[in-house]
């Protein structure tokens, strides 16, 4: 997958780098696999706004993605390569054996027609899912499970992965895509490869459309607002703003927000880099 620069015929597509679709197999997704999104405009259920620049945009099929990877020793074969409004990643509709179709995160270089499968015993290539202590030294990984049988929670967007350094009876020492290094159980799941579209770091909307067409509105400088709502507003002309800080007040360049007695802090073995 790449990127195309587009022919400066208006103003929007001067500046826009737009993905290339070459990937993508299938136009339409599987309809079984598919559910309703209902928007929330950033409200909640009283109907009071709690998250400011969200609202409008296309709408949207969900496609339900199988990030347990639980159906072991049966063989899949790879039907199509989608695109899905939902993520960044191009996802992958397979079809097992037994006739059963489920979606996953397509790793870079997954074809169609390619056999993949999960188990605990099966050979370390792309797409195939097993468990991170019978992974090899130095494997790439994605979609990698941080608690047993939850699903996947780390490494699902577009060109990321992680990389198995070492292991021991309980643990395996993962290096994240943050570049962070940290033990993760080694009978939780893992996808062998990186995720697909890596590109994506690449596309440049080109317009201010484009943006509220995925949803998102126009977010305000808190130095254009008055004093009365963000800690940088107001002042006399264009006044700086003082120190950065978010709208609550909370300092926002270099304050370290997270909780000293963190669970998580034990299997962290060095923070990413700054």
């Amino acid at each position: 997958m790449a990127v195309k620069k587009i022919k400066p015929t208006t103003p929007g597509q001067r500046n826009r780098v737009a993905p290339d679709f070459s990937d993508i197999t299938a136009s339409k997704p599987e309809r079984s696999l598919t559910t309703t999104i209902h928007k929330t405009g950033g409200r909640n259920n009283e109907g009071h706004r709690t998250a400011r620049y969200i609202g409008g945009g296309h709408k949207r099929k969900y496609r339900i993605i199988d990030f347990k990877r639980d159906k072991f020793d049966v063989t899949a074969e790879v039907t199509t390569i989608e695109y899905d409004p939902n993520r960044s990643a191009r996802i992958a509709l397979v079809t097992y054996t037994d006739g059963e179709k489920r979606y996953i995160i397509a790793p870079q270089g997954l074809t169609v027609g390619t056999k993949i499968i999960s188990g605990d015993i099966v050979p370390p290539e792309v797409g195939n899912a097993l468990r991170l202590k019978n992974m090899p030294l130095g494997t790439i990984v994605h979609n990698i499970e941080l608690n047993p049988g939850k699903g996947a929670q780390l490494a699902r967007s577009a060109g990321t992965y992680a990389q198995v350094l070492a292991k021991d009876a309980k643990f395996v020492t993962l290096k994240m895509p943050s570049g962070e290094m940290r033990f993760i159980l080694g009978v939780c799941m893992a996808t062998v490869g990186s995720v697909s579209n890596p590109d994506h770091m690449n596309v440049s909307l080109g317009k201010a459309g484009r943006n509220r067409w995925l949803g998102r509105r126009p977010r305000v400088r808190g130095v254009a607002m008055n004093p009365v709502d963000h800690p940088m507003g107001g002042g006399e002309g264009r006044a700086s703003g003082g120190h950065p800080r978010s709208r609550n007040g909370l300092l926002a360049k270099g304050k370290k927000t997270r909780a000293k007695n963190k669970y998580s802090n034990r299997l962290i073995i060095s923070r990413r880099s700054k």
